[in-house]
């Protein structure tokens, strides 16, 4: 273990110290312990239920679910083939991405679970408050510390409240589970309006400056986020999150689950009024005992500090040529690479989204290739995305014709990233106990209906998200394409809306109309781009044409068609 640490640099991410490790170490064999005494039978289902899901252990349609969790969505290399392992010895060779950067395997078996928590502790992993009713793992841009429009890196602060969250006393038993999303770049890839906090960082003179959102949220409210504080120094970022969570705590509902959510208490009480008592609350805590040390902020800054990038020149041109040659490496580079902040290198972002395959499932084979590259190509670390994608952050221009053809032998170099067919799919009714239909039929009827290149880039970026049940796992509302299954009588039938966007400008969709048949959904997607295709003006993208035009022209079109 510790010949492992002195290979890696320290320009990578969070390492664990002594007391980091010996608590984790002392927590898994904790949860060994519960989960005997749940199969001696010393413990009933209702006493274990808490103690597994705050191992991030559910109880899904066919087997139980493993949430593991990936801070602020950043994993080494070697992490990743621990999972692999994992996912070969203990399951059935895959996992899945999440929205919120987490894996999640479906199959492990309950008694299992405590050897696997013990392998993931090893390359400093857990699955701690994955699920509950606590703070969730906190999420934030994919790209973050390297995107060339990143104001502030978000990471030290993610990793600050993480730190601050887990097993925080106070905290551990919230009316409801809780998300945080930060966003230090100019464009918002965290989705922060929707989230029960969301933190937007700015830059000042004076130094960084946190901006708070609370309140949003998806399922059944779905809601923006409220702006209630602006300006918030480094310094204050944990007593503000504290007075927040107190408020919640105090105030939130506890009689009814689908009230409890921090989204009803905002829009109950105002946003205005809610602000006022997160105020009252702050100047109680303020300049107290989670007031942040300069020192300590450095700490954390230093584990997130630049990696030793070459200088790189002549990438351009050796990229042109290699552009002209091959048109399909050409649309993987304008659709699946992102612009770096240092000259010479390229993000790149794997698609897990080919045809046939459920959108964020992910084989142990392509787990290990994926560690492979990020060592090969970067500095041995790579993030999810919001989007269940991987995402590799440092690779020299010069390797990406290589790296292409690699993902494209791997099944992870489709060229629909940002495009219709790089969907977000829940698990749905094929795995989920709460889901009332299956996402995953509908996903792959979509990719295969529209498994066609040019017409995809044809028709530009659109978001399309598919959620199983109310709960929104699949972030439909803020789809340009929405899709909503619901349960009529038994029989599985669906809701499209359209109109959501999460980025900077969020907004909700609207929804279209009356529900559709499983075998009515994709000819209703395929009407809603023919409206699209034939409204557009030069250059306009979906969501736009969509504001411009309304819902109308939409709706006619697709009940027209279905009468």
């Amino acid at each position: 273990m510790l010949s492992r640490r002195i290979r890696r640099t320290r320009h990578e991410m969070y390492r664990y110290n002594d007391f980091d490790q010996r608590f984790l170490d002392e927590r898994v064999e904790q949860y060994r312990s519960q989960t005997n005494r749940y199969l001696a039978g010393e413990l009933t289902a209702d006493q274990f239920q808490q103690l597994r899901l705050r191992n991030g252990l559910y109880i899904q349609r066919l087997a139980p679910m493993l949430r593991i969790a990936v801070p602020y969505g950043i994993i080494s290399a070697e992490q990743l083939r621990c999972v692999a392992r994992i996912s070969r010895d203990y399951d059935k060779g895959y996992g899945h991405l999440s929205t919120r950067q987490n894996i999640q395997l479906n199959w492990p078996e309950l008694e299992e679970v405590p050897d696997i928590l013990a392998e993931l502790a090893k390359v400093e992993m857990h699955a701690i408050q994955t699920s509950g009713s606590c703070i969730r793992n906190i999420t934030t841009d994919q790209f973050a510390g390297v995107a060339a429009d990143e104001i502030v890196d978000p990471r030290p602060y993610c990793e600050l409240m993480r730190q601050w969250a887990t097993f925080h006393p106070e905290f551990e038993w919230l009316p409801r589970k809780f998300k945080i999303a930060v966003s230090g770049s100019a464009s918002d890839r965290a989705a922060i309006h929707v989230h029960d906090i969301g933190i937007q960082i700015r830059d000042t003179a004076d130094g960084p400056r946190f901006d708070f959102l609370v309140g949003g949220g998806l399922g059944r409210t779905p809601v923006i986020g409220s702006l209630i504080k602006e300006g918030v120094e480094e310094q204050d970022l944990l007593t503000y999150l504290e007075a927040i969570l107190r408020v919640y705590n105090r105030f939130g509902r506890r009689d009814n689950k689908y009230k409890a959510r921090i989204k009803i208490l905002v829009r109950a009480m105002t946003p205005a009024v809610f602000a006022e008592k997160v105020d009252e609350e702050w100047q109680r805590l303020r300049d107290g005992p989670d007031t942040v040390p300069a020192d300590e902020l450095d700490r954390l800054k230093a584990f997130f500090e630049p990696h030793p990038y070459e200088s790189l020149t002549n990438e351009q041109e050796t990229l042109a040529t290699e552009r002209l040659k091959n048109p399909l490496f050409n649309t993987w580079m304008r659709n699946n690479t992102a612009q770096h902040r240092v000259d010479g290198y390229a993000i790149v972002t794997l698609s897990t989204k080919a045809t046939g395959i459920p959108p964020g499932d992910v084989t142990d084979e392509q787990m290990d290739l994926v560690a492979d590259w990020a060592e090969t190509y970067g500095f041995g670390e790579l993030r999810i995305s919001h989007e269940q994608n991987f995402v590799l952050p440092d690779v020299p221009q010069s390797k990406l014709p290589e790296l292409f053809a690699r993902a494209q032998t791997a099944q992870l170099g489709e060229t629909n990233i940002g495009l219709l067919t790089d969907m977000i799919c829940c698990p749905g009714g094929d795995y989920c106990s709460l889901a009332n239909a299956k996402s995953i039929p509908i996903a792959e009827s979509i990719q295969q209906r529209f498994d066609d290149v040019d017409y995809l880039h044809d028709l530009g970026p659109i978001d399309l998200n598919i959620s199983g049940c109310m709960n929104a796992c699949g972030h439909h509302h803020v789809g340009h394409i929405g899709i909503l299954g619901v349960d009529k009588k038994g029989d599985e039938f669906y809701q499209i809306s359209i109109g959501g966007n999460q980025s900077n400008d969020a907004s909700l969709g609207q929804i279209v109309g009356p529900s559709f048949s499983r075998d009515q959904v994709t000819d209703v997607v395929s009407q809603i781009l023919d409206v699209y295709v034939d409204s557009r003006e030069d250059g306009e993208e979906f969501l736009s044409c969509f504001r411009r035009i309304g819902i109308d022209p939409f709706k006619e079109r697709v009940y027209a068609d279905a009468g």
